[in-house]
């Protein structure tokens, strides 16, 4: 119990911080904040091995190396649409997908280094990729200039802006972002309940005769697969017109999960994890370009970081009630069932998006349209005004 807890408040304050990391995002641009998160994250991990009860975990784990984490993991959303942009889909695509390849690999590499080194030789270990994310922070060089860095003066010097600009929630002005970020948080209540309870569904169906360390291989596999066509798919698709990608993602996650109680073989939870793994990816990896689509690159961080944070609730919040579900009823079955309805209701919201993004463009277009008209008007009447008076003048001088 209180090493889930050490886990659980990692992952949440992984996704709590993520509205802080937007604004210094903004403050100090994706350098610095993905090298001194990457610092951070490397200072609480190396610190975790030198903890010899599980109290001080808390701190160093849940806590400094989960902030850690959050800090260099937003600006590499945020950098990637400095470099591309008809091809953003794939890079997500091509970037996410690693985490993948990490969550099919890492498993075993831990079980083989913890049974080789112990515990706290392995977390010594993965300070060097820490180190290397370290590293990696130092080539985030932003393209795009930053508006609220001219507003502030000469460039090297910095001026603290006001708090309006600080915290961005002019973001919540765009209606089709607001309808984004509160439709996704709307869908996850039932979207990981499935990844945190599917073991354990197996053993009480199935008991320790099948493995059950194949589905999370699956799920793995199949959503890095999933990022890489998805995040392709996506360059093809015009403007928000990309949200139907994770209307459909939700579509099918919500259903498979439905699904899953109605497996009473093993290979047809095989297929089921298959095909929410490749949804799953197709999820991920279309956030960052839709994000961009909604608000632009100027506002993209804040808007990426409030919608981290939303999502951190739902995350939190719906696994415990599935398993408070399964501690009543003995079984896992409702729980799945109650999961799949969230996402089918959050797809069902987004799928008014690009309508409404289409609106808010045109009258966007309408608003210039309307004032170069305006100034023709009064051009044309200053034009007119300037040849009423110019005419008796060169009558008189004509007289003269």
């Amino acid at each position: 119990y209180s090493a889930a807890w050490v886990s659980s408040l990692s992952m949440g304050m992984v996704f709590f911080c993520s509205p802080i990391v937007s604004i210094f995002t903004d403050l100090f641009g994706c350098r610095k904040v993905a090298v001194i998160g990457a610092a951070v994250g490397f200072v609480g991990l190396l610190s975790s091995s030198f903890v010899s009860t599980i109290e001080p975990l808390y701190f160093t784990y849940g806590i400094l190396f989960a902030c850690g984490c959050s800090f260099a993991y937003q600006p590499s959303l945020v950098i990637l649409g400095h470099y591309f942009k008809k091809r953003l889909g794939l890079v997500n695509g091509i970037v996410t997908a690693g985490s993948s390849l990490f969550t099919v690999s890492l498993p075993f590499l831990l079980r083989v280094l913890i049974d080789s080194v112990g515990l706290y030789n392995t977390l010594r270990v993965l300070c060097i990729l820490t180190f290397v994310l370290f590293l990696a922070g130092f080539t985030y060089k932003p393209l795009i200039s930053n508006a609220k860095d001219k507003e502030g003066g000469k460039k090297g010097k910095f001026r603290f802006p006001p708090g309006k600009k600080i915290c961005n929630f002019s973001v919540f002005k765009v209606l089709s972002y607001r309808i984004w970020a509160f439709g996704i948080p709307a869908a996850l209540f039932g979207y990981f309940v499935p990844y945190v309870h599917l073991m354990k569904h197996v053993k009480d169906r199935f008991g320790d005769s099948v493995p059950e360390e194949v589905l999370l291989l699956c799920l793995g596999i199949t959503s890095g697969v999933g990022r890489l066509i998805f995040g392709r798919v996506a360059d093809y698709i015009p403007g928000a017109k990309k949200v139907y990608l994770q209307v459909a993602s939700f579509f099918f996650i919500g259903l498979m999960s439905m699904m899953i109680p109605l497996c009473h073989v093993f290979g047809g939870l095989i297929a089921v994890c298959l095909f929410m793994g490749l949804f799953d990816g197709c999820f991920i990896c279309i956030m960052a370009p839709i994000a961009f689509e909604l608000v632009g690159a100027q506002d993209v961080s804040q808007a990426i970081g409030f919608l981290l944070g939303l999502m951190s609730v739902p995350m939190t919040v719906g696994p415990p009630i599935a398993g408070l579900l399964h501690d009543h009823l003995g079984t896992y079955d409702v729980a799945f069932y109650l999961a799949g309805v969230p996402p089918l209701i959050g797809g069902a919201i987004l799928c008014f998006i690009p309508w409404v993004h289409e609106r808010q463009k045109l009258k966007e277009r309408s608003k210039p349209v309307d004032g170069e008209t305006t100034e023709k008007m009064l051009e044309n009447e200053s034009t007119l005004v300037l040849h009423a008076t110019e005419k008796p003048v060169k009558e008189m001088e004509s007289g003269f």
